[in-house]
């Protein structure tokens, strides 16, 4: 299939867009948090995707390749919007507790996902990089432009702010 979208095979582009589609529109949502967006996030990254097919070499998935590209895109749309900015989101963050019981238990996968949506752009940035991406602190560091520091002070605060707002969750 790979190879026939090498060959510019509109059917087989077709084809592998329907397999991912979905994935990938979930990962650029993560980001941005709004369906437009996301959309138009998920359709710039699937031209970037056929266009550098060739660089696809075949190791590893094709799927996590893939993914690298969703990720790249959404990362550049919010360095474009200005959107990584991270002293607004440490101003904002400054009245956060930072106690660290895990109320976790009543809190179900999609409701997680729209809490995290809900984070400051760069907290949810670093969240979404760190724990469901995989990247440690130096990378984050590097595809933002921020200190390995920042990094962890981003992705500790925004572990504090889900936290309260699953307690709300709770409580409300």
């Amino acid at each position: 299939m790979i190879d026939l979208c090498k060959k510019g095979d509109r059917v087989a582009q077709k084809a592998v867009y329907d397999r991912f589609a979905a994935k990938m529109f979930l990962i650029c949502l993560r980001y941005v948090s709004d369906r437009t967006i996301a959309e138009d996030l998920l359709q710039e990254g699937f031209v970037t995707l056929f266009s550098k097919l060739d660089s696809y070499k075949g190791d590893g998935s094709f799927e996590g390749w893939a993914r690298k590209i969703f990720v790249t895109t959404a990362l550049m749309y919010l360095r474009k919007k200005d959107a990584l900015k991270m002293s607004e989101d440490i101003d904002n963050a400054r009245n956060i507790s930072s106690s660290y019981s895990t109320p976790m238990q009543s809190v179900g996968y999609k409701e997680l996902l729209k809490l995290i949506g809900t984070l400051p752009t760069g907290f949810r940035t670093v969240f979404n990089l760190y724990v469901l991406e995989g990247y440690s602190h130096k990378e984050i560091g590097n595809m933002l432009g921020i200190s390995e520091v920042t990094s962890r002070t981003q992705l500790s605060r925004a572990r504090t702010m889900l936290q309260e707002k699953i307690r709300g969750m709770e409580n409300g």
